[in-house]
């Protein structure tokens, strides 16, 4: 289980009833949160924001709200995404397909801010380029490694098509060695070696390995390419990643890759074949 499923310990079904307003206020929506979504008596709700409210052609009559709860556990601050249905005075957070089991909270994404297309994230290819590919990754992970160095070569040999636009999202319970590998892509891409950031993804090192030394040796010899602990160890380069960290959060982003386009989920992970016909 993980941290944040011991944090909520939420129900799937859970449907309260709120006015009939067509949109809750916020005090419903904390009254809602605190009574079927977080059931841990050891977190402390705060407040819940709306980060974005949208509807889906496949659920007529449904409002989706988008948040962020604002939780205290342990004497710590968290800010957990949290995606709730809101229909006739009917709020939950589930809303599964009888026909085909799927149930919609997965299958809905926030809009990406166009805030997110800032140079300090842009990897390959044009930033006036026709198309934006947003990813957000770890280059331990499996499936990155099968999709996304494609997309990058896509964009490097398409600049004025695709444009690639990088967070990093290490999967630290999975892969801790993706802690000091991803500041190593971090310095490497500031300082415009994007041919770094490319190879770590075929770098082979043991996913729990968190010896500094051992990991940065590794990157020279695969790499050929030198960065020092001080470098990776700055304070702008953790706050850099921490704050890929937080956007990833607010997009509601579970796993990786996750990847848009042109703003759009592209769920299969395949969509940028498509731009380079």
């Amino acid at each position: 289980m993980s941290l944040m499923s011991k944090l909520l310990m939420s129900t799937v079904a859970a449907t309260v009833a709120l006015s009939a307003n067509a949109q809750p206020d916020n005090k419903q929506l904390l009254k809602y949160v605190k009574k079927a979504v977080v059931k841990n008596p050891q977190v402390t709700v705060k407040g819940v924001t709306v980060l974005e409210s949208k509807t889906d052609e496949r659920l007529a009559g449904w409002t989706i709200l988008l948040t962020t709860m604002d939780l205290e556990y342990q004497k710590k601050e968290i800010h957990a995404p949290e995606m709730m249905f809101v229909k006739d005075g009917l709020v939950t957070g589930h809303l599964v397909d009888l026909k085909t089991g799927n149930d919609y909270r997965d299958e809905i994404k926030p809009s990406v801010p166009q805030s997110y297309y800032d140079d300090a994230h842009l990897l390959f290819g044009n930033k006036d380029a026709a198309h934006k590919i947003l990813i957000f990754s770890d280059p331990q992970c499996p499936f990155c490694q099968e999709v996304v160095p494609e997309i990058f070569k896509a964009s490097r040999e398409n600049p004025t098509k695709i444009a690639v636009y990088y967070y990093h999202l290490p999967l630290l319970r999975i892969h801790p060695v993706s802690d000091i590998l991803t500041r190593v892509m971090h310095v490497a891409q500031h300082e415009g070696k994007m041919d770094v950031v490319d190879k770590i993804y075929s770098l082979k090192i043991d996913p729990r390995e968190t010896d500094m030394t051992k990991i940065l040796s590794a990157v020279k010899s695969h790499a050929e390419y030198s960065v020092t602990a001080a470098q990776v160890d700055a304070n702008e380069v953790k706050k850099a990643l921490k704050e890929d960290e937080i956007a990833a959060g607010k997009m509601m982003v579970s796993g990786t890759p996750t990847i848009y386009i042109d703003g759009e989920w592209d769920k299969m992970r395949n969509g940028y074949k498509k731009l380079i016909k």
